[in-house]
């Protein structure tokens, strides 16, 4: 079953590490937000066509915590998307990967906040590591860039994308029992309600770009891997071994991501990235392997 999990989650990371790479793809043929209203409209829609009597058999579940279920996909879908894709206009693929590392912190504090869960020393050594390569990417390399807040903005919106499905992660654990696609559908609903008047502000703005054959080939991925199969996977995984230790492998998609950064999109990769990548690697391995260890005693 652990084995299980593990296989899951990195699956999942692969995923969401080429979500980056389709957003920063995405830049000029898609706007953000036409990308997130279309990637969970799209993956709803899908959801109620084949699994409908499904959604049905679980209403009874759904209906007592519907409103918790749409806030929890306006805040760990909608939120997440909305800042990584304006994220991508402003950094690379690269950094929005290896910042997304520091997920666990906020999975370890909205974990404790919410449920008053422990945390093991061996965790949080772990995550303190891990936070360190994070922070090292947001500095550039130079601590001197946090002093002076010398910080990109789109750096700066991966770190709000991060905090909003660290919380989503953690209150995956109040979730009611109900088949995976029930939930997938409400919490697409939720995303799709959310989105709607943020692409109308958008419009609004005249900011909205209409996807053209690129744009289409990037919503295609987005819709059927990281939408669908990596939230599907996640959830289950969480189910498997728990909140916390499944926000650890978290700190995997840095790995994939900055890959396939330097591979599709050709984007440099620098001393200071090696540097965060092998230190967010220490991080969970350390905090994993003790992890596991304690929780057999």
């Amino acid at each position: 079953m652990i084995y299980k999990a593990y296989a899951l989650l990195a699956l999942t990371m692969l995923m969401w590490a080429g979500n980056s790479i389709a957003g920063k793809l995405a830049v000029g043929h898609a706007s953000p937000m036409v990308l997130v209203a279309i990637r969970w409209s799209v993956v709803m829609v899908a959801l109620y066509v084949f699994k409908r009597k499904q959604i049905a058999a679980d209403w009874p579940a759904i209906r007592p915590r519907l409103a918790y279920l749409l806030f929890m996909g306006a805040l760990g879908f909608t939120g997440f998307s909305v800042a990584l894709y304006y994220a991508l206009v402003y950094t690379t693929a690269i950094n929005a990967s290896i910042l997304q590392g520091g997920m666990p912190l906020f999975v370890f504090c909205a974990s404790f906040v919410l449920f008053g869960s422990r945390v093991g020393l061996e965790q949080a050594i772990g995550f303190v590591i891990s936070f360190i390569g994070v922070i090292t990417i947001a500095a550039r390399g130079d601590f001197g860039n946090l002093i002076a807040l010398d910080i990109n903005f789109g750096d700066a919106l991966m770190l709000a994308a991060i905090v909003s499905y660290g919380i989503y992660t953690a209150a995956l654990r109040s979730k009611p029992q109900m088949h995976w696609t029930s939930l997938m559908f409400v919490l697409c609903l939720g995303a799709t309600l959310a989105s709607l008047p943020l692409l109308a502000l958008e419009m609004a703005q005249g900011a909205t770009i209409v996807p053209d054959l690129s744009g289409w080939s990037v919503i295609t991925y987005i819709a059927i891997f990281p939408s669908l199969l990596g939230q599907v996977f996640y959830i289950r995984a969480v189910e498997l071994i728990g909140a916390n230790r499944a926000g650890l492998f978290i700190n995997l998609l840095p790995i994939w991501g900055a890959w396939l950064a330097v591979i599709i999109l050709g984007e440099a990769f620098h001393l200071y990235h090696a540097v965060a990548l092998i230190m967010i690697l220490a991080g969970i391995g350390f905090a994993e392997y003790r992890g596991r260890n304690s929780s057999r005693h």
